[in-house]
């Protein structure tokens, strides 16, 4: 079943599945062959089927999946379709602007969810697939999980929402994950407090057939919580997670008060792993390190919906304050999607051009705050 069978008058184009197995509903991505990348159309879908269930007595618990790729590792979803931002961006398409009010939006509706939502984050779950499950009451991964917000590798920043929850990680974590782009395993994701419960990859095709067995009445305090109680009975033990061992190092490194002190406090560190985060903070952009590190600074002391509110601000930035091939993003994405010669020419190329008066360049609103797209957000 399509969204537009649920609510007439929408098309999914069959990118996002709806069910509905008694109080369960049971969202399913279905673009594997963009490793179920997150469209305009299926935001809308996404967004569409769950207001329809927030207000639906008859729904009791939501999950949220993807399709599988028979022969290949799964991918819950590798984030905004960033290909479309690239020609878009090109192209002057105002879509580009709907596309990241309505992502946010919905990044907003997911964090504040009526009912319990369950994410089964397996495989590849980056950028806007972070976005659309954070906010979940249940995030699950697996041992095949593979979560990250790698945005600076493009020119870009952690967005939907990636300031608030990088913010909210224990110690440096945030400020780590958000410059580097480290992708996290299922244990890491743990460790990061970015995940609830790991499953055995195997259970989750039956995760909705238990939560349709919970008795209680939907809609009711108690059938959430037998419901989340539920899918918790099917998780492994936890397990020792890498990320462990240089939490203590991460901390220190990178609570430094700013990206060239942080990368001076690893070349000072001769381990092995300082220095190779050295080598991956060399390829990110310089710009966008140094935006990203601002980023969730100031979102650790912001609600969600003013973080969200500034990210809008900033992604608007990121593609018109240098417009066209301009952009610092869209250079990124052409370098990584579009010609793949892995060679973007960074502007500024060095951390030591890059100025402060650039940087809060990306936090001044192109809005009054009466004319806000997000305006609002509560």
């Amino acid at each position: 079943m399509t969204i537009s069978s649920l609510t007439p008058g929408l098309c999914s184009q069959g990118a996002v599945w709806v069910e509905q197995t008694g109080p369960v509903g049971v969202l399913t991505l279905n673009r594997p062959q963009a490793l179920n990348a997150l469209s305009l159309d299926m935001i809308r879908d996404i967004t569409a089927a769950l207001s329809h269930w927030q207000a639906c007595p008859n729904t009791g618990v939501v999950v949220l999946q993807a399709a599988s790729r028979p022969g290949k590792a799964p991918a819950f979803c590798a984030g905004g379709d960033i290909r479309f931002f690239h020609q878009a961006a090109l192209a002057g398409d105002p879509r580009l602007e709907d596309f990241f009010t309505e992502e946010y939006a919905l990044n907003h509706l997911i964090h504040g969810y009526a009912k319990p939502l369950v994410a089964l984050m397996d495989g590849i779950c980056m950028g806007g697939g972070m976005g659309i499950s954070q906010g979940a009451a249940l995030r699950v991964v697996t041992s095949a999980s593979k979560l990250a917000m790698p945005e600076t590798h493009i020119g870009l920043f952690p967005d939907v929402g990636g300031g608030w929850f990088l913010a909210r990680c224990p110690g440096a974590l945030g400020e780590y994950l958000a410059l580097t782009g480290h992708v996290l395993q299922g244990a890491e994701a743990l460790a990061a407090t970015l995940a609830d419960v790991e499953l055995p990859a195997d259970a989750l095709p039956h995760v909705a057939t238990v939560l349709a067995e919970v008795s209680a009445p939907p809609g009711t305090a108690a059938f959430g919580e037998a419901a989340l109680q539920a899918v918790r009975k099917l998780a492994l033990p936890r397990a020792a997670a890498l990320l462990d061992s240089h939490r203590a190092a991460i901390d220190h490194h990178f609570s430094q008060p700013d990206v060239a002190a942080i990368i001076a406090s690893l070349k000072a560190d001769g381990s092995e792993w300082a220095q190779k985060t050295v080598e991956v903070l060399s390829h990110r952009s310089p710009l966008m390190m140094a935006v990203s590190l601002e980023q969730v600074r100031r979102a650790r002391q912001m609600s969600l919906a003013d973080d969200l509110r500034m990210e809008r601000d900033m992604v608007r930035h990121c593609f018109h304050l240098r417009p066209g091939a301009a952009s610092e993003t869209v250079e990124g994405i052409r370098a990584l999607a579009v010609d793949k010669d892995h060679a973007p020419r960074w502007n500024p190329a060095s951390l030591a051009e890059v100025t402060p008066e650039m940087v809060q360049a990306f936090f001044q609103s192109p809005w009054p705050a009466w004319a806000h797209p997000l305006r609002h957000l509560v």
